[in-house]
């Protein structure tokens, strides 16, 4: 299936929000446990949190099938020390493994270039980690936390772009 990646706009907000919820859900079961998984769902954005970083200038690049349902994004803040912030990077269960990630990341990085962004770094969760090492990504350390007392990790990883 061929897919396009563009621009977020406000009518994704509900699509993303799903499946931001599917994706943890059933791919977070491969590497996280369901206690993990329900604080991490927990605490996820729902349709108003797109719309309103969007509105402040974030950049979400949206992967969409061939009827522009959105499958797959990512979200691209950035910051006051010219570096950005992949915040999110998410892909519906059905459409994974299918090399959106690695276009969405591809995506965010020449908009980051274009903004004279020198460095991109993110909490990339278990999952997501592969992706990011692909995109040239490097890990600088495992982060321990807690959702709501839950135990989780991450790993904090950064691209310089120079």
């Amino acid at each position: 299936m061929p897919y396009t990646i563009r621009p977020f706009v406000e009518s994704d907000a509900e699509a993303l929000a799903a499946l931001t919820l599917s994706a943890i859900r059933a791919i977070g079961a491969l590497r996280y446990s369901q206690v993990q998984i329900d604080a991490w769902a927990a605490r996820h954005p729902g349709p108003e949190r797109f719309i309103a970083r969007a509105a402040k200038g974030d950049r979400i690049y949206v992967a969409v099938d061939t009827t522009d349902s959105p499958v797959a994004y990512s979200l691209l803040e950035l910051c006051d020390d010219a570096s950005g912030h992949l915040d999110m990077l998410y892909c519906h269960p059905n459409h994974s493994g299918k090399g959106l990630a690695d276009q969405l990341l591809a995506a965010a990085e020449v908009s980051a270039r274009k903004d004279a962004i020198t460095r991109l770094f993110t909490e990339a969760s278990e999952l997501a980690r592969p992706a990011f090492e692909r995109a040239g990504y490097s890990t600088q350390h495992r982060r321990d936390f807690e959702i709501e007392g839950v135990a989780i990790h991450n790993h904090a990883m950064e691209k310089c772009l120079n």
